[in-house]
């Protein structure tokens, strides 16, 4: 079935590849599902390490996703945090996806180092240490020295990477359409979304520019704020395939000895690290959405060094609003507000809303002791969101995946951390600014602008509909609730008055003829179609056919 889809000859050794893992690991209904079976033959594949028959259905899916790169895995990592769309079984083993791997020999980097760089590594810095300090799946990282003694990182794109993962976004396009088109209950998952999703997500990672423009897009948010820290990028060396930026010395936040052993304080640093977060999302909508331990650094005065910024997430001024709106009413126990939220985010048309109320209440109930924990807490939410076939945005998926990580962070630094209590003075400050005067006039002025835009743009619509008019090129579409029973209504009286005609034409016209005739058998007919025809029109108007 899928096979004609991809034409392109480029991609067919990769679609072996591919069937040949899914094959490998078990995953044998994707398979026959997407009408793969007949590439079989031509795939080839080593055994896995594992006994897969002895493995889960998600636990075969998690080990073949991780067999088939950084693609699938940044695929998984995603779905692993639709808690809105898968149930826990799945998310809870895709989460165990992991985007290390070991490390590639020096001889296969030292070409691409080099290509990337302009020149050999070890002529361009005073020091090159060969041994990567960090390997994940799309790139591996070096320490070196400048000529002017400055410690840096240099990232580096693994090589042939690119090739390999643009065939496999061809592919999934192909896939995700095929779905939509012969599994349309599969929409609800929104398999187009989940794709351009991870598209984007690793052009921004595949691209080692747009990885500094965003380092220093964070570091501006934070120009007067010493307790935040970003690394410097090194431009005149750096380019899509390489990235060169400061090396900070710092100490792992989850390393509680270490922390402890440098005077530092984790309630302090969990403090400076969720003013940070909350700050970038609720007043700036630019946020980074990849939080875990191994891309932020403990620092001598409880500073707080962010790395890492492939993955960055945006907000729009509304859905910071609607975000706002949804903390208070978790802080409130307010279940109409978390319904009218969801609502408003899913953008359901046809809900079950006393499901969905009852839903919120439980919520409430569930969630009603202090101090909450945001990640149960949005877990929970997206659970219930699952649970009511509503779909979360896409945006607010990437929000909720972060903070639940955060939530988990500051929880292994401070087992008594409560991300709402220290969200509370910045979600106050937020709504005042909102509901200020100067808020509410800006609120104004721009409905005024937009009032006025539309205001100069009749005459124009007017003077449009004038010379359609006139041309006689005016199509009115008119929807009427209840036109179907309207038009069958219509189409049984006709069926009632048409009988009647008939009937009554055969009583007048055709029955004395008949009668005229002197027949018996022709008088008994007679009555009887007669008695017949006025018996249907009554049970017609009983019954209103």
């Amino acid at each position: 079935m899928l096979k004609s889809a991809f034409a392109a000859a480029r991609d067919r050794q990769r679609l072996q590849q591919i069937v040949g893992v899914l094959i490998a690991y078990g995953v044998t209904n994707v398979v026959d599902k997407l009408g793969l079976r007949a590439i079989a033959p031509l795939a080839r594949w080593r055994s896995p390490a594992v006994d897969v028959s002895r493995l889960s259905q998600p636990e075969r899916v998690r080990r073949a996703i991780e067999a088939l790169g950084p693609t699938f895995i940044k695929l998984g990592q995603i779905l692993a945090s639709r808690t809105d769309l898968l149930p826990p079984v799945w998310t809870d083993e895709l989460s165990k996806l992991h985007s290390r791997v070991v490390p590639l020999p020096w001889e296969d980097m030292e070409p691409q180092l080099e290509a990337a760089l302009g020149g050999h590594p070890e002529e361009i810095f005073v020091e090159f240490d060969r041994n990567p300090i960090a390997s994940a799946s799309i790139a591996q990282v070096y320490r070196a020295r400048m000529p002017d003694g400055q410690d840096v990182v240099v990232k580096v794109l693994r090589p042939g990477l690119r090739r390999v993962i643009e065939a496999d976004l061809r592919l999934l396009g192909h896939a995700t359409s095929l779905v939509e088109r012969q599994w349309p209950e599969l929409s609800r998952y929104k398999p187009q979304e989940q794709l351009k999703q991870l598209a984007t997500g690793i052009a921004g990672e595949l691209d080692l520019m747009s990885e500094g423009t965003n380092c220093e897009l964070l570091a501006s948010i934070f120009p007067d704020s010493p307790d935040i820290v970003f690394p410097k990028i090194f431009w005149d060396r750096t380019n899509d395939q390489v990235l060169i930026q400061e090396y900070i010395e710092g100490i792992p936040p989850t390393d509680k000895a270490r922390v402890r052993a440098a005077g530092l304080d984790p309630a302090a640093l969990a403090q400076t690290i969720t003013n940070a977060f909350l700050h970038m999302a609720l007043v700036e909508g630019v946020f980074h959405a990849d939080p875990h331990p191994g891309n932020l650094l403990a620092l001598p005065g409880n500073r707080i060094a962010f790395l890492d910024f492939g993955l960055v997430g945006r907000l729009t001024e509304r859905r910071r609003s609607q975000l706002l709106v949804l903390i208070g009413a978790m802080l409130k126990q307010d279940a109409d507000g978390l319904v009218s939220v969801l609502l408003a985010w899913t953008g359901a048309t046809n809900p079950d809303l006393t499901r969905l109320d009852t839903a919120a209440q439980s919520f409430v109930v569930r969630h009603s002791k202090k101090p909450l924990n945001i990640g149960l807490v949005l877990e929970d939410f997206m659970t219930m969101a699952r649970e009511n076939d509503l779909a979360m945005p896409t945006d607010l998926a990437i929000l909720f995946k972060a903070l639940i990580t955060w939530d988990g962070l500051m929880r292994q630094l401070d087992p008594t951390f409560d991300l709402f209590a220290a969200a509370a003075p910045t979600v106050q400050r937020r709504m005042k600014a909102r509901f200020s005067i100067g808020g509410m006039r800006r609120k104004i002025e721009t409905l005024g602008s937009s009032m006025f835009g539309a205001a100069t743009e009749l005459p124009s619509l007017i003077h449009l509909m004038l010379v359609r008019l006139k041309q006689g090129k005016v199509t009115v579409e008119i929807e009427i609730k209840g036109i179907d029973k309207l038009t069958q209504g219509i189409e049984r009286a006709a069926a009632r008055v048409s009988i009647a005609i008939v009937v009554a034409a055969f009583a007048i016209q055709v029955a004395p003829r008949l009668v005229d005739l002197g027949t018996p058998f022709f008088a008994v007919v007679t009555a009887l179609i007669a008695i017949f025809g006025i018996g249907w029109v009554l049970l017609l108007r009983q019954k209103r056919l």
